[in-house]
């Protein structure tokens, strides 16, 4: 049995699903995977808490001591991050607080991957311990998986998807005839998109995603890749095709992600997409491509994606982001 104390840092909607999940199926994984996963302490911004079950109320939370003091303290063998993507450089600096201190990291957190891709990974392989994204590339989509070490061996030359299911929402809302206001709205209406989905239309948000898959798959250093972006628009596609938001990379041309709006035939595996599903192709070649896709973008989908990560990072024996 593989001890497996947790810090989790964040304890917004992800943070509160992940949490739970850990409390209720610690038994349960204990006898399927070997591993007693157990959340020991929950940090928010300023405060935290030790927790034996379930989390405590936030009325009974103390204040924050530092990180590499806690991480001692509980015998940390992972920090799992939950914290919103923000120009703050603490999740990075956490991260590798924590890779020194001998824990693995698990994050559903986008902003520091961009900006300490290399120094995590350098950081990570230096202690032997590994970084674990999936949360960040797709939710419960396991495109990060299929990109880190699903392919391996496939000589993966090029890859292309709808990363946001915000955009493949609001785009069959255009084509339905609705302004893009309205669409926008009824995403909003119904959860599918923030309340500024600025990221979303821009193609921001699947350019990071791409970047972030990039990364895993060929090596590149995400905080170098540059990209192109084309914004979700009033347009309609061509009969038997729908519009659809595609970031693509290929590796003839390193360093580069474009996003773009472009018709997609109705039966492939882009343009069957419906709603707020995403999809990845990745293609290898000589034997094909291969397409990954469902898996719900949602707290709750997150939340299962760093489980697996946290699991994978105790069980498998690999080192640095990849």
């Amino acid at each position: 049995m593989i001890d497996v104390p947790i810090v989790l840092v964040g304890f917004g909607p992800v943070g509160q699903e992940y949490a739970a999940l850990v409390h209720q199926h610690r038994a349960q994984w204990r006898d399927q995977h070997g591993v007693d996963l157990r959340v020991v302490a929950v940090r928010g911004r300023s405060t935290q808490v030790e927790v034996d079950g379930a989390v405590p109320p936030r009325d009974r939370w103390s204040a924050a001591e530092p990180l590499a003091d806690l991480l001692a303290r509980t015998g940390a063998r992972v920090l799992a991050q939950a914290v919103p993507s923000d120009d703050s450089d603490q999740p990075g600096l956490d991260a590798l607080q924590a890779l020194e201190h001998g824990a693995h990291v698990v994050t559903a957190t986008k902003s520091h991957l961009l900006t300490h891709w290399s120094r995590l990974d350098e950081a990570a392989r230096r202690a032997g311990r590994s970084v674990r994204i999936s949360g960040a590339t797709g939710a419960a989509m396991p495109a990060g998986d299929m990109a880190r070490s699903v392919l391996r061996g496939f000589d993966v030359e090029a890859l292309h998807g709808c990363l946001n299911g915000t955009a493949t929402f609001v785009l069959d809302q255009l084509a339905e005839g609705h302004p893009l206001e309205v669409a926008v709205a009824e995403a909003q209406r119904r959860g599918i998109a923030e309340a500024d989905p600025t990221a979303d239309l821009s193609g921001a948000d699947a350019a990071t995603k791409m970047r972030l898959l990039t990364g895993l798959l060929w090596g590149w250093d995400v905080a170098e890749v540059r990209v192109e972006l084309e914004p979700v628009r009033q347009a309609r596609a061509d009969a038997g095709h729908r519009l659809r938001q595609v970031a693509s990379a290929t590796r003839d041309e390193p360093g580069l992600v474009r996003v773009t709006v472009r018709p997609e035939p109705v039966g492939s595996p882009l343009g069957s997409l419906v709603g707020p599903e995403k999809a990845v192709t990745y293609e290898c070649g000589d034997t094909g491509s291969v397409t990954v896709s469902g898996g719900r973008s949602s707290p709750r989908g997150a939340a299962r994606a760093m489980i697996k990560d946290t699991t994978g990072a105790a069980l498998e024996a690999t080192a640095g982001l990849r």
